[in-house]
């Protein structure tokens, strides 16, 4: 069965809003991590650890979600252009590739969620002890 070059560029829309997507993260993750240090600053020191601990955390892992997704568009079009010259042996390797490395962005992106979850969670459960009082 031969691959067409059609089938790597239906992944580009994909790819490229999923990047979007990572980088709408990335954004929010920076922007929590000013509004701590701001509040730390101008309200004195308190114990920030955990948070600060969370977004180290969510920071890397919005680093290399980026990474293996931007690297999986890489080979995406470097299967594409290995299909455009003929190369179809070659071309479903190097795609298949790209389909493993995307695999991987979205483990991490699930890894990414679930820990912005629970902090999320932790922060209901102070807010609501804070109210209970």
């Amino acid at each position: 069965m031969e691959i067409e070059i059609s089938t790597p560029a239906l992944l580009f829309p994909a790819i490229s809003l999923l990047l979007l997507a990572y980088t709408n993260r990335f954004l929010t993750t920076g922007q929590l991590i000013r509004a701590i240090s701001s509040q730390a600053r101008t309200d004195g020191i308190r114990d920030f650890s955990g948070q600060i601990a969370n977004l180290k955390k969510r920071l890397e892992l919005t680093k290399w979600m980026q990474f293996f997704g931007a690297l999986s568009m890489l080979f995406c079009t470097i299967s594409m252009f290995a299909l455009f010259l003929g190369y179809y042996d070659l071309g479903k390797k190097i795609f298949g590739f790209s389909l493993i490395i995307m695999c991987i962005s979205l483990g991490i992106c699930i890894w990414e969620v679930y820990i912005s979850s629970n902090a999320l969670n932790l922060e209901l459960k102070d807010l609501n002890d804070k109210c209970s009082q």
